[in-house]
Parts: structure tokens; sequence; C-alpha cells
């Protein structure tokens, strides 16, 4: 009933599983996040972090992209940082473009820095964990006490 090859072939449930749609009547505000694929065809206004990641021709996202593989046919706003990134004649990227592999058919339109570096997906993190952490400081408000006495009467 059931063949070798369906069990045990390594392949983990998100590489197995359909897509994630974010169909074209659908509008999201906040933050989407996947081990596995995401396609786009409406509006995101967020982050959005996947193992693949399909913006399609009518599709709009505002926000930072973090993926392994990224397609993109629609418009997106903000930083995309990925290992491979594809840009489909009808793309319109206004952001910069972090990436190992990058591929802009003719008709592409960019606005911004592409920036080719070995680990674009984890530059972030690094950079964010040697910040250090600083309280704001207190501040102090003078107020006139004849300005006070007449409140408090």
């Amino acid at each position: 009933m059931f063949s070798k090859s369906d069990r045990g072939n390594g392949a983990s449930d998100a590489a197995r599983s359909a897509p994630s749609l974010i169909s074209a009547n659908l509008h999201i505000v906040g933050n989407l996040k996947s081990d596995g694929e995401i396609q786009i065809d409406g509006v995101v206004d967020g982050d959005v972090s996947a193992r693949l990641l399909t913006i399609g021709d009518r599709a709009t996202l505002t926000g930072e992209v973090v993926a392994d593989e990224v397609v993109v046919r629609g418009t997106v706003r903000g930083r995309i940082r990925s290992r491979k990134v594809q840009l489909a004649k009808t793309a319109h990227v206004v952001g910069d473009i972090w990436h190992e592999l990058l591929a802009i058919d003719s008709g592409a339109y960019v606005e911004g820095l592409c920036k080719r570096t070995d680990k674009p997906t984890e530059m972030i993190e690094h950079k964010l964990k040697a910040l250090p952490v600083q309280a704001p400081k207190p501040r102090s408000i003078d107020v006139p006490t004849a300005a006070a006495k007449t409140v408090a009467t």
C-alpha cells in the first residue's frame, strides 16, 4: 500500500507542504513568518520571513523581506535580505537588496543599493547583538511654583 519512497526520505514537513497563499483580495497588516513557502498576490504591510517567497505581479509588500530565496514580480518597498533574489521584468523594488545571488530581468525597476554578501540573512542579527542596550535617561520637568499653586487651588 505504501511505497518505500514515502517513508523517511529526510525532507522536512515545510519543504513538502503547499505554499501559504495571500490572495489578491487580501490585505494583511502585520508580520508574516514561515519555515516554508509564501506566495503573496495581495497587499502586505509588514515584515516577511520565509524559506521561499514569491511576490506576484499585482502584489505589494511594504516592509523587510528575509528569505532563502525571493522571486519578485510585483512591488516591494523595503529591504530584501536573501541568499538568492530574482527580479522579473514586472518587478518594482524601492529599497536595498542584500544578496548572495542576484538575477535581474530586463525591464525590472530597482531603486536602492544592491550589496553582495556571503550571509545576507544573518548580517542584521549580528549587528543588533553587538549594540549595547541603554535605558533612556530620566528627564526632570521644571514647573514654576506660581503655576503649580494656581492649578492646585
